[in-house]
């Protein structure tokens, strides 16, 4: 019964995807723009800030830290 209902669940988007004219067009766009914000706007706008500010192989150290000193100030912060 649940192979059954599986199956043709799997096969009702299939056949919507084989079948579809403009919604091939609109996937492509959506593809397209994942990829600019993916991958464009992640190098240009989202620097790794970790790295850039730890030295190399103490980056857990650098994040334990920062963590208890945020923590800290808030605490301490009316």
């Amino acid at each position: 019964m649940m192979t059954n209902f599986l199956y043709r669940t799997i096969h009702f988007y299939y056949d919507g995807f084989r079948h579809m004219t403009v919604g091939r067009t609109l996937w492509a766009v959506i593809i397209v723009k994942l990829i600019i914000i993916f991958l464009v706007l992640k190098v240009f706008f989202f620097p790794n800030y970790i790295s850039e500010h730890s030295d190399a192989g103490s980056e857990p150290d650098f994040v334990a830290s920062e963590l208890i000193d945020r923590a800290e100030s808030d605490v301490l912060t009316p």
